[in-house]
């Protein structure tokens, strides 16, 4: 396997190169691609709600071999400890082997479908890993008989045997734990894995952005949860302005079950503007859950977790006349971009451009708009509209696991965690994806395969009618 930089590097990849190059070129000029450190990446426009926790490290662990064709790597392998964002903490397995982690780094509740997990067949198997093993099964005495592990198993040895079984599933590698009894337990789980579904957010809203007249009830925003019930805090400016957070009835809701629809109250004489509200839950984050995070670092999923604040926001924007835009986005990893929603609760049309291309959103009409992405770069852009709206999107598509020899690992080592960040200098539009970080050949055949069809083929064309004559 070569990196991105060696097979640009190949002879005749020049085509190739000055492909990519200019897809990067053309993403960078339109504001789309940025800097890949955590300032680009604070975007509100994807949150989809649940936990937010910073990465404290590898807590409890054992080691593991991973086989390459260069030979063979000892890496770490066990469980991570997270620290959630107004109390909480969380205990995580890591996929993307090939990936490093990040100490301190901030992670969000996250769909499958925005991370690798969302294209793994596998991904439900890992499921059933999490929930029949350590420390979801914390009798290590009874997990070592189901597994048929003779001596019992202690906590690393656990840890390390579950973490090796999810990478077998997660990234498909040639990986065995070092030792025995956790090598016993990570066939036990990889043999008897059955796929099972994906599990819901601790808490999510929907949609995330609505728009409406002023005096009319603009929503309806729908609250899901575990928890019993949730709290509901209006606009920070809700005394100045009038604002308030109503039920169907149009009476002032404060807490909140799981299902219940809540509306954006706002008077009839109100200047144009816009309104978030925020809804915070206390409860445990369901097991299976993947965290991904602001900065390219290695993607969790979640093994087990306290009682823990989880969260969610949705905006609103009003005006009486023109065009009223709603926007938000989801990370789309089956189709590897963006999946822009874009509602229009105006009497005339509200248009915008992305790459070039235009886009209008008649009155009363809802439509979604797919925006491709490179790999492991950071997107960072803003949607205008009238009367001032603004909508921001940032963040890093990772949706591939890194498929690197052993060289290229880069994940803890047996010695310890390696908690220091890995060094990604800045993106720019260059000749190459050397700036990327990327070590894995599909992610540059997914970009060239992108430009190839923006571009078209007749600059490949004409570059290989070129290096034929001078042949």
């Amino acid at each position: 396997m070569f990196s991105s930089l060696a097979l640009l590097s190949r002879p005749g990849r020049g085509a190739a190169r000055a492909a990519v190059a200019a897809l990067v070129s053309a993403l960078t000029a339109a504001g789309v691609l940025a800097g890949a450190g955590p300032a680009a990446a604070e975007g509100v426009g994807q949150e989809r709600g649940g936990a937010t926790a910073t990465m404290g490290g590898l807590k409890t662990y054992g080691a593991a071999v991973i086989h390459g064709p260069d030979g063979d790597q000892r890496v770490s392998a066990g469980l991570f400890e997270m620290a959630v964002e107004g109390g909480g903490t969380l205990q995580t397995y890591c996929v993307d082997v090939q990936t490093s982690v990040q100490k301190d780094a901030k992670y969000h509740e996250t769909p499958w479908g925005g991370t690798s997990l969302g294209t793994n067949k596998d991904a439900g198997r890992i499921a059933w890993i999490l929930r029949n093993s350590y420390p979801q099964v914390d009798d290590l005495t009874e997990l070592a008989r189901r597994a048929g592990v003779p001596g019992g198993l202690t906590r690393q040895e656990a840890a390390a045997g579950t973490q090796v079984a999810i990478w077998r599933y997660s990234d498909h590698a040639d990986v065995e734990a070092v030792g025995a009894r956790a090598e016993r337990l990570a066939d036990y789980l990889e043999k008897n894995a059955r796929a099972q579904a994906e599990p819901g957010a601790s808490l999510t809203v929907e949609p995330r952005a609505v728009a409406g007249r002023p005096g009319e009830p603009i929503g309806p925003v729908t609250v899901r949860t575990g928890a019993g019930s949730a709290t509901v805090t209006p606009p920070a400016d809700a005394a100045a302005n009038g604002v308030r957070i109503v039920d169907r009835k149009g009476r002032p809701v404060t807490s909140v079950a799981s299902g219940t629809r809540v509306y954006f109250d706002v008077p009839e004489d109100a200047p144009p503007g816009t309104a978030r509200l925020t809804v915070q839950a206390s409860t445990t984050v369901p097991v299976g859950r993947a965290l991904a995070s602001e900065n390219r670092s290695q993607t969790q999923v979640l093994a087990g977790s306290s009682e823990s604040t989880v969260s969610a926001t949705a905006t609103a924007a009003w005006a009486a006349t023109g065009a009223v835009p709603a926007l938000s986005a989801e990370e789309n990893c089956a189709e590897g971009g963006l999946d822009i929603t874009a509602v229009n609760k105006g009497d005339e049309p509200f248009s915008f451009t992305l790459l070039d291309t235009e886009y209008t959103i008649a009155p009363g009409e809802r439509r979604t708009v797919a925006l491709p992405l490179p790999e492991d770069r950071a997107y960072d852009f803003t949607i205008n509209g009238p009367n001032g709206y603004a909508q921001r999107f940032a963040g890093v598509l990772d949706c591939r696991t890194q498929a690197g020899t052993a060289a290229d690992i880069r994940t803890q080592t047996a010695a310890g965690p390696p908690l220091a960040p890995v060094n990604v200098p800045a993106p720019s539009a260059g000749p190459d994806l050397a700036s990327t970080g990327g070590s894995s050949l599909t992610p540059v055949i997914g970009v060239l395969a992108l430009t190839l069809i923006a571009l078209g083929g007749a600059t490949l064309l004409v570059i290989r009618r070129r290096e034929t004559h001078q042949d």
